[in-house]
């Protein structure tokens, strides 16, 4: 904790000489200009004021200013409207009466003194460490963080002449104070203002007014059905919008068809995107995911505490999703440090909490999961993170191939058992279990029963669930930065991206990050061969009439039915629901459908494909780890036979690796030539461990197999009315009654 020191007098003595300078050199325009106001004030907060809230040397006056002349509104500068008026002194006579430790105190006892409605407010830098004045001001006013880079900041500061600032005490720098107000502005904005560099101040004012704008209109950030036949929205019922909320908590949409953002998916510019060079996964993150989930759904500070509870102590990996070289033009996205060590945690360790906060106090949930292997023990932690109150009114039922997972996959699901929880291995293949749960789903007398007699509500974790695949944006967008931060490339340089794919989801964040402004030329889509997707990307044709499900050494990708293609679908088809609708009634009645000629022609702007046969999966483990000493899974490696064989080399590509090789063991040794495969997972890990590879064996997959060898599960056959009997049984043994 730093020493407080309050001296803000050189700011005071500057401000004359530096308004002047200030205007033309930082932002190059005055906000003298007569404007017309583009909106009444009444038409935007009603009678609450616009609150600017930021660092000294973020422009809240200035900006302030204009924005009150576009709104026609009344403008205040804490410091000479209320703090002066308030004190009937300079405030650099305050400073020097009361001391610099008595400082903070006073100017939140003044703040309190504010009584304005249907204004924009300035604060000063300092303000917002007063708890007590920040609450009176946000009660009637909507709090906009004017988010300007640090060096940006000291930049401003030493042309206005001020080398110190309110807080900064003997021995602590200005970009360590400025650093340490930050977690003051995160707790009390509504709205937050990216202002990137070279920004001027009539195009923050701007950026303000929108923020605004979004903040008081919830419907503009609504969701439809990849299915909806809607085509004029002026003319839906009231109370028909589905809100982030919703669909986090229905998972799938009544008509069986994904929800998706019904004016799409928000575009940052590419300042914006520079403006997160030097930031943590976390803080990424945040920024990226406050632009898509509505402050009426989860208010940003709330928003933060999940994201740091999700990204805190629980990976192995400070960076959280790092990226590494590993040979030529190719890198690495490792997405396995989380604690089951696979991709699906940076989704899965946000999701519950998330979940937990939005769900309606008065009922049950249950969360019904398919999983091909890594989503069934990335569910089971993340939900068995929550508090004991929230775990109380939420259980999971995870299904299964009984024989179409890696042995330590299952040793890994069948150890995160609790009593709200159940493990199924089900005698059929992943799409089995993924059709079954959208079947409970959409049968209206099971749901409706379950609501009556248990008071309980079905939902979904798979990236069937909206709020599953959004975080999966993140870590694509972050690698891009990485790359840049490593000087690799310059912002606006071209990357391709490989992933390894069975169900979409995890390609269609690459492809939505894209849609948001992050440079990827193509999205590689590596199939093993089970290749149903690479063959449609190549020809149009989804054709399951003659295929049978094959098992493989990397089964996340054994899947022949993909969910998420359903909402790269419509959006190529411009969200036309009526077409998507046709196309899957096609793919369950007749098991195949055709992509027109002009369709497909969009599919594959985007989209190249190809597929690896298990030789040459094994191969390239072993010809990399030869050649680098490092170890990759079955997914990484199948996506690494692809990006050799498609990516021209022309621009960096980043593979995806998905899994650590850890779950995959008896593959890995395979391919390594290992002598003798012991037979139990743990023994597997031991052995690999000898070799200390890079990277190291995965420290907490070792300890979930020690603590949990020998647990039980249920396996049953792949009939419906046996599995919605599982369910029943959970709902009914272990929920707390509803009131």
């Amino acid at each position: 904790m730093f020493h407080v020191v309050w001296n803000r007098h050189l700011k005071l003595m500057s401000r004359i000489v530096v308004s002047d300078v200030y205007l033309k050199l930082i932002f190059s325009r005055s906000f003298a200009l007569a404007r017309t106001p583009w909106m009444s004030r009444h038409s935007l907060v009603g009678d609450k004021n616009i609150v600017l809230m930021g660092p000294p040397g973020a422009g809240k006056t200035t900006v302030g200013r204009i924005v009150g002349q576009k709104l026609g509104s009344c403008f205040i500068d804490v410091d000479d409207d209320v703090l002066e008026t308030t004190w009937n002194m300079s405030v650099a006579e305050k400073l020097k009466d009361v001391g610099n430790e008595q400082f903070l105190e006073e100017e939140g006892k003044a703040l309190l003194n504010l009584s304005a409605s249907g204004s924009v407010v300035s604060l000063t830098g300092s303000n917002p460490m007063n708890a007590a004045s920040m609450e009176h001001v946000k009660k009637n006013g909507v709090v906009v963080y004017l988010d300007v880079p640090t060096q940006s900041i000291m930049d401003r500061l030493q042309l206005m002449k001020v080398d110190r600032i309110v807080g900064q005490g003997p021995g602590t720098s200005l970009r360590d104070i400025l650093q340490f107000r930050k977690q003051f502005y995160k707790k009390w904005y509504d709205v937050r203002v990216l202002c990137e560099n070279g920004i001027t101040a009539d195009a923050v004012a701007e950026k303000v007014l929108h923020a605004v704008k979004r903040y008081q209109d919830s419907d503009s950030d609504g969701f439809i059905s990849t299915r909806s036949l809607r085509c004029n929205k002026k003319v839906e019922p009231k109370g028909s919008v589905k809100y982030f909320s919703d669909v986090l908590v229905e998972g799938l949409a009544p008509d069986g068809g994904l929800f998706v953002p019904e004016m799409g998916l928000p575009v940052f510019t590419a300042g914006e995107w520079q403006h997160l060079l030097g930031a943590s996964y976390a803080e990424r993150a945040q920024v990226i995911l406050e632009r898509c989930i509505h402050p009426a759904d989860v208010p940003a500070s709330k928003l933060w505490e999940i994201v740091q509870t999700a990204y805190g102590q629980n990976f192995t990996c400070s960076k959280i999703a790092p990226v590494r070289h590993l040979a030529g033009n190719q890198f690495l996205l490792e997405l396995f440090h989380g604690p089951t060590a696979s991709f699906k945690d940076l989704a899965l360790q946000l999701m519950p909490h998330l979940f937990a906060y939005c769900i309606p106090q008065s009922c049950n949930y249950l969360i019904l999961v398919a999983t091909s292997g890594d989503t069934g023990s990335a569910v089971l932690d993340g939900f068995s993170r929550l508090k004991e109150t929230d775990k109380q009114r939420i259980a999971m039922v995870t299904l299964f191939p009984q024989d179409g997972v890696s042995q330590i996959q299952k040793s890994q699901m069948v150890g995160y058992q609790e009593a709200n929880t159940k493990v199924i291995g089900v005698r059929s293949d992943f799409d089995f279990c993924q059709s079954a749960i959208k079947q409970m789903f959409t049968n209206s007398d099971f749901t409706g029963f379950l609501t009556v007699e248990y008071g309980t509500a079905l939902s979904a974790a798979n990236s069937i669930n909206w709020a599953r695949l959004l975080p999966q944006v993140v870590y694509h967008a972050s690698a891009y930065l990485d790359l840049v931060e490593q000087g690799i490339i310059s912002f606006g340089n071209p990357v391709d991206v490989c992933v390894p794919t069975g169900n979409f989801g995890n390609i269609l964040a690459a492809k939505y990050a894209q849609m948001m402004g992050i440079p990827i030329r193509k999205c590689i889509c590596a199939s093993n061969q089970n290749n149903v997707l690479t063959e449609f990307i190549k020809t149009g044709l989804y054709n399951i009439k003659e295929r049978r499900l094959m098992q493989s050494l990397s089964p996340a990708v054994d899947i022949l039915k993909s969910s998420n293609l359903e909402r790269h679908l419509h959006l190529i088809a411009n969200g036309d629901g009526q077409l998507v609708t046709q196309l899957f009634s096609s793919l369950e009645n007749q098991r195949c459908f055709q992509l027109q000629e002009h369709f497909l022609d969009r599919l594959q702007q985007d989209l190249v494909a190809d597929w690896c046969s298990e030789d040459d999966c094994l191969g390239a483990i072993r010809s990399v780890f030869d050649t680098t000493g490092y170890i990759l899974d079955t997914h990484t490696a199948l996506a690494k036979v692809v990006a050799d064989r498609l990516q021209d080399k022309t621009c960096p590509v980043i593979i995806s690796s998905t899994a650590h090789y850890s779950k995959f063991a008896p593959a890995v040794l395979q391919a390594l030539r290992i002598g003798e495969i012991k037979q139990t997972p743990l023994s597997q890990l031991h052995l690999l461990n000898s070799y200390n590879p890079l990277p190291p064996v995965h420290r907490g997959l070792l300890e979930t197999l020690k603590k949990n060898e020998k647990q039980q599960y249920q396996v049953c056959a792949a009939d419906m009315n046996v599995l919605m009997e599982h369910v029943e049984s959970l709902i009914q043994n272990h929920f707390m009654k509803v009131f």
